[in-house]
């Protein structure tokens, strides 16, 4: 599996935050120096990105598939070296089906979590797998979650979005074996919070059961970083560790087991 060290222009969406943001930031800081292209809503935010020497593109991915195609298109006439694509955009509600649901955040937390990813990868597969079959290995890397294994009642939608996520990456891994372009996903702990820093848990206390849950940002940032240039296929840390191996170990050679089956009746 390619390392993302050998990855020479890279983009993030979801960079204004949380996650992204801060993969963004220690990716362009790699000693191999990659082009990082910087993907977000917030035109604050990634003028503070710029400042760091990143390059920014504003975009919304809660939009329909016309949007996304121009959003591709203006990406690639800009950067027609881009290798690697991270996915990190999401959105979170809470729901109680008790009380009064409000749909539109049901479709927004299903477009920008699962629709717009999963549309964004079939727009910028092309371009990967001719750099891919030119010899250079490319890299789909979507952002799922903890939660896609064991989800969290008070997120249920947000849960279904991510399972739904992550069980099409363990399907676009089987379809693109032998074609270099490589699928990894990274999988944060489900009870993953952006915003926390050292600073702020102090305040709570670090023990070993509470680190499981809540991660400092950069030392989640850090360990992904390193799973990144080891080519790692499932990136997890925490609780989202201890899920996956009890509930999806296995699973990725069952699914190509199944595609070779439908193969030889097809």
């Amino acid at each position: 599996m390619p390392s993302i060290s050998s990855s020479k222009c890279i983009l993030v969406t979801g960079a204004t935050s949380g996650i992204g943001r801060a993969l963004a930031i220690a990716l362009a800081a790699l000693p191999s120096r990659p082009q990082v292209i910087a993907a977000g809503r917030r035109q604050s935010r990634l003028d503070e990105l710029a400042d760091s020497d990143l390059e920014t593109v504003q975009v919304n991915l809660d939009t329909d598939a016309k949007g996304l195609k121009a959003f591709t298109d203006s990406v690639l006439r800009k950067y027609s070296n881009l290798d690697t694509i991270i996915l990190c955009a999401g959105v979170q509600h809470e729901f109680e089906f008790k009380e009064k649901v409000d749909l539109s955040n049901i479709a927004s937390e299903i477009n920008v979590n699962y629709t717009s990813t999963v549309s964004l990868i079939a727009l910028f597969l092309p371009h990967l797998l001719k750099f891919a079959a030119e010899g250079r290995p490319c890299l789909i890397i979507p952002v799922t979650s903890g939660l896609a294994i064991a989800p969290a009642p008070q997120v249920p939608n947000y849960s279904a979005s991510k399972a739904a996520l992550h069980s099409f990456c363990t399907s676009l891994q089987v379809q693109l074996q032998g074609t270099n372009v490589h699928v990894l996903e990274i999988i944060p702990p489900k009870m993953f919070i952006g915003l926390i820093t050292t600073s702020v848990l102090p305040a709570y206390g670090k023990t070993e059961k509470l680190s499981k849950f809540w991660m400092p940002l950069e030392e989640y940032t850090k360990v992904t970083l390193e799973a990144l240039k080891n080519g790692d296929t499932y990136i997890t840390t925490g609780s989202a560790s201890d899920a996956f191996k009890r509930f999806d170990t296995g699973k990725l050679e069952l699914a190509d087991n199944f595609y070779r089956m439908g193969k030889k009746q097809f």
